[in-house]
């Protein structure tokens, strides 16, 4: 990705310096920069580097989060003067932002999330910037000329202190698990439950992509679906192990979503997912054991409209779980994330990018408190395509089609439109056990049970 963002750099007109650990690969890349090698400036060592770039100079690192990062800080920070700043655009984490906005007293830090992979950075990545206003504001024109654009404008914006700008791409991150998780779900049940051919599966996902889902990830399911392998012209879907990997990022959301009280079950269920399919030895065999869970399932039990509804409504509740999870880091560390802009960045560029997220700016823009599941335009989403989503987490369950993701927004969904639901019984015995104590219903100011004084 850092090659790509470079020459996106190039590309607008500004001139950038670079620099790998390896000479040999800057060689390469700037003699491969084509018409663009005017404007690149390849060194081969740090002093070199800095030497290259004007002042106040900013440095952009693309290495992998955490120690590597230190270390290219390290190395870069006796040669910077005060008025420089040095930009993390990888996917850190945020604590680690934190801590190095902190530690850099004598020179500044920003720390970028950015998204769209290396296509994004090459072409039009969505950008969400983290550190002192005022350091971003002095490079935001360079960020916002490189950024995706929709409707013309820049998907690039400020999302506050610190670490705010890696904390947000993080919680895309867990969308995007989320996401993909459910898609992969609704995949499962065409293929395994409904006996469809790659090629046919590849056509649904296209026709989902003409409504309320359209989206990169709609898309480019339709895509990979419908293509073939090369060397043996067979489906390419269908030779692909079924053990997906992960970089940390949606790990870091589930991790802190618990450090936060933010509940966001569809998201922590995909990352499960994740991990559970790592496990292919322990997998095959428990299908030796058991036999294998997914059945075959009547046609007429599913329907194209069926899926797609509850894919609509699936998608919803993830991205109002991630929103909700924003709005209560912004409370948490007093950063004011600002919700409607974070839905407008991600409109362009990032892998999430939906035909949704225009309504999610619109709906946040209105009223930032609310749960994005009861602006009303989500909330029609929900109506239509909740009976869909029931239905087929039933007949997953019915037929053996594993839904962590879907089901768990389902969950979700009936617990919150549940105004009165059982964690009284929890409440009780936690007083019984541990006289935690408790709220009544009816105002009377006693806190403890009958049973107090009986515990362990």
């Amino acid at each position: 990705m850092g090659s790509a963002l470079a020459l996106n750099i190039a590309e607008k007109g500004f001139p950038i310096a670079v620099w790998n650990r390896k000479p040999g690969v800057t060689r390469a890349f700037h003699d491969e920069a084509g018409e663009l090698a005017e404007r690149v400036i390849p060194t081969e060592t740090h002093e070199e580097l800095v030497a290259a770039i004007a002042k106040p100079r900013a440095i952009i690192l693309m290495v992998p989060a955490g120690e590597p990062v230190d270390e290219q800080i390290a190395k870069l920070r006796p040669l910077l003067d005060e008025d420089d700043v040095i930009i993390d655009a990888g996917n850190a984490n945020f604590h680690d932002t934190d801590r190095r906005v902190r530690a850099l007293d004598d020179v500044g830090f920003l720390g970028i999330g950015v998204s769209g992979g290396e296509a994004g950075a090459r072409h039009g990545p969505a950008i969400m910037g983290g550190g002192e206003k005022a350091l971003w504001d002095r490079v935001s024109p360079i960020l916002e000329a490189i950024a995706a654009k929709f409707e013309g404008e820049p998907c690039a914006a400020w999302m506050g202190r610190e670490g705010a700008g890696h904390f947000v791409k993080a919680v895309h991150n867990g969308i995007e698990y989320a996401d993909m998780q459910m898609i992969a779900e609704v995949y499962g049940v065409m293929r395994d439950g409904l006996g469809l051919k790659a090629e046919a599966i590849g056509e649904t996902f296209a026709r989902f992509n003409e409504g309320a889902l359209q989206s990169y990830l709609i898309e480019i399911s339709s895509i990979v679906a419908s293509a073939a392998d090369t060397h043996t012209g067979q489906p390419m879907i269908d030779l692909i192990l079924d053990k997906a990997g992960q970089k940390g990022t949606g790990r870091w959301t589930a991790i802190e979503a618990q450090h936060l009280a933010a509940p966001i079950p569809a998201i922590e269920a995909a990352v499960v997912a994740r991990n559970l399919s790592s496990r292919v030895a322990q997998r095959r065999a428990g299908e030796d054991m058991f036999g294998a869970a997914p059945m075959e399932i009547p046609a007429d039990k599913v329907s194209d409209e069926m899926l797609e509804r509850a894919l609509i409504a699936g998608k919803v509740l993830c991205y109002a779980q991630g929103f909700d999870m924003i709005a209560a880091a912004s409370e948490q560390f007093g950063w004011t994330l600002p919700l409607p802009e974070i839905a407008k960045v991600w409109r362009e560029g990032c892998i999430i990018r939906s035909a949704m997220l225009d309504d999610m700016a619109a709906a946040l823009a209105e009223d930032e408190d609310r749960n994005l599941m009861l602006a009303p335009v989500f909330a029609r989403h929900l109506r239509e395509g909740h009976v869909a989503l029931r239905e087929l987490v039933a007949i997953g369950a019915r037929y053996g089609h594993p839904m962590p993701a879907l089901s768990s927004g389902l969950s979700y969904f009936d617990t919150m439109r549940t105004a009165r639901g059982t964690a009284n019984m929890i409440q009780a015995q936690r007083d019984y056990f541990g006289e935690h104590g408790f709220e009544r219903t009816d105002g009377i100011e006693d806190s403890h049970g009958p049973w107090h004084g009986h515990g362990v």
